[in-house]
């Protein structure tokens, strides 16, 4: 299951459901903004994460955070605590909030819904992305009896192991590579 399928089905749609309630639109208008928006944040943590340091740095987060909260309980995106969380990822995935504004630009242009909006959506966006990135962490260090992961099984640049399992979930094409999807999100904002 990648990012998008996650979100638009978590709890059979309540996550979505709870994003169209908090920013006061219907639940198509939330659709249409997640199929734009959720792309480039599942590239932005796939860039984040092929930095040195980056899957060490994102496996810390998951574990010391509380993030799957966002998916089980989707009533909490709306709450101060979850933007201020949701905008401290962004800063994280994207570096710096021109990129955020230039994404919710892009997405506006595409989809029609104002830039604004969707600037509103982004840090729910990311914050739900972060507690299915827990989500998939926990059920990987399941699999895995709770023991301690090594270099090799934490997937290395996304090869394998919980790398793997990461990469196929931030592929936002579902073409089974987030490298094409790093370079795609390049060409757009840089």
């Amino acid at each position: 299951m990648n990012l998008m399928d996650l979100l638009q089905n978590s709890n059979n749609g309540a996550l979505l459901q709870q994003m169209a309630q908090q920013l006061g639109v219907d639940q198509n208008t939330a659709q249409r903004g997640l199929q734009q928006l959720a792309p480039a944040v599942s590239r932005g943590f796939s860039r984040n994460m092929q930095q040195g340091g980056g899957l060490d740095n994102l496996l810390k987060a998951l574990q010391g955070g509380n993030h799957q909260q966002y998916i089980d309980n989707p009533s909490q995106l709306g709450q101060q605590n979850t933007i201020n969380d949701g905008n401290n990822i962004l800063g994280h995935i994207f570096g710096n909030k021109d990129v955020s504004r230039n994404v919710a630009s892009h997405a506006s242009q595409q989809s029609g819904i104002g830039a604004d909006l969707l600037k509103k959506m982004l840090p729910m966006i990311a914050a739900a992305a972060m507690g299915g990135l827990a989500k998939q962490h926990s059920g990987f260090s399941q699999q895995q009896g709770g023991m301690p992961m090594n270099n090799q099984q934490q997937g290395g640049a996304l090869g394998g192991g919980l790398g793997g399992v990461l990469g196929s979930f931030l592929d936002a094409d579902k073409d089974g590579s987030a490298m094409d999807d790093l370079l795609n999100m390049a060409k757009k904002f840089l």
